[in-house]
């Protein structure tokens, strides 16, 4: 594949140029995180009928580089390409810190100035933090990494957050939660309305925003030596419909009730009652956002006995009723294509995947179906 070569401004008049990413991929990466951040672009590019991104996958020395699952994949192009990039996403997965090589730092350190927007996804986090390229900044990462993360690089406000964008910095924690970030992005840069269509074609419910939290399993908060209290929490979270009065929850683990509001008070600063109800509430929070059943079923799946008794619990713990929380779902207006021909004779044109997916995309009846302005 070409390599698109630095490049200057756009004539006046002319369709602007595409936003350059380049995707650094680190040793063991994880390939469904790369493929979430890559397909809401590639999509983009598709429903409104030209370039808005231009992506190439890139690793330090332009070697191969296998994912966590042992696949190979092969870059566009090396750290050292003469490209032009707006945009640069690191790629980490398994044991981020043996990937993150001194050579590594020096390039991030003095690509950064170059470029408009700097982030990662998965445990890609982890090079930038060591670059210093996160201090000060709020940022996500796997919750694997965490605890040890923050203990590592106390200057970056580290959360468990599916992802994180503040100013020029945007950090994903893996998994599918790329896909959200980036949708996110491409609203912010094109509205919102593109942003809601790439969900649709993606058959994706809900995009997931910046206040979605990942969900850490409890076993990672409390370790392994709280077996009694890791056992209730999971009675709670089978039992939320038809809730188990604290009493029966103690008795099914062989404590008594003293000891079960001491467990939860030493290792989760809570009442046991209190920490159930967060449980229904968040289920109910999950069913208002993803599903359409009415409030009154949504209360009783989640173990409450009346619609008002769960909407004021509810509005107490989140801050707002549930019926404004639901929202309305977007409407996608179909608009007339207005199709951007390609310039089959532009070697900038012919040089990235994007413009390759964007050609044969035209066949689809989505083409161009978003009219930016």
């Amino acid at each position: 594949m070409a390599i698109t070569p630095a490049r200057g401004s756009a004539p006046a008049g002319a369709v602007p140029e595409p936003q350059t990413l380049g995707f650094l991929l680190l040793e063991d990466f994880t390939l469904i995180s790369l493929a979430s951040a890559i397909e809401p672009l590639r999509m983009a590019n598709q429903l409104a009928g030209r370039e808005l991104y231009r992506w190439y996958v890139m690793t330090m020395d332009g070697a191969p580089v296998r994912a966590s699952d042992g696949m190979q994949v092969t870059p566009d192009a090396s750290a050292h390409s003469p490209l032009r990039l707006d945009w640069l996403v690191v790629c980490g997965g398994v044991a981020p810190q043996r990937s993150v090589t001194p050579a590594l730092l020096t390039w991030l350190q003095s690509r950064q100035r170059q470029l408009r927007r700097v982030g990662s996804v998965c445990t890609g986090s982890w090079a930038l933090a060591q670059a210093g390229l996160l201090n000060g900044y709020d940022a996500s990462i796997h919750w694997e990494c965490l605890a040890a993360i923050q203990e590592a690089y106390p200057r970056t406000a580290w959360s468990t957050r599916l992802f994180s964008i503040d100013r020029d910095r945007f950090t994903a924690s893996g998994g599918t939660a790329p896909l959200d970030m980036m949708l996110n992005l491409i609203g912010r840069d094109h509205g919102r309305e593109l942003s809601a269509a790439i969900s649709e074609m993606f058959i994706y419910e809900r995009v997931r925003g910046e206040e979605d939290q990942q969900r850490v399993p409890l076993k990672h908060v409390l370790g392994t030596t709280q077996p009694k209290l890791l056992e209730i929490v999971a009675l709670m979270e089978a039992n939320i419909e038809e809730p188990i009065e604290l009493d029966e929850l103690a008795s099914y683990v062989d404590v008594s009730r003293r000891q079960l509001e001491r467990l939860f008070q030493r290792h989760l600063h809570c009442s046991p009652s209190r920490y159930y109800l967060k449980l229904r509430l968040t289920r109910a929070r999950q069913l208002l956002k993803q599903t359409p059943l009415p409030i009154i079923e949504i209360a009783s799946a989640c173990g409450f006995v009346s619609t008002p008794h769960f909407s004021k619990c509810y509005r107490e713990y989140f801050g707002t009723p549930p019926r404004e929380d639901r929202g309305e779902t977007l409407k996608i207006r179909r608009l007339e294509p207005a199709v951007i021909p390609l310039a089959d004779d532009d070697p900038l044109m012919q040089s990235s995947s994007a413009t390759v997916a964007l050609s044969h995309a035209r066949g689809e009846p989505t083409y161009a179906s978003i009219a930016l302005g």
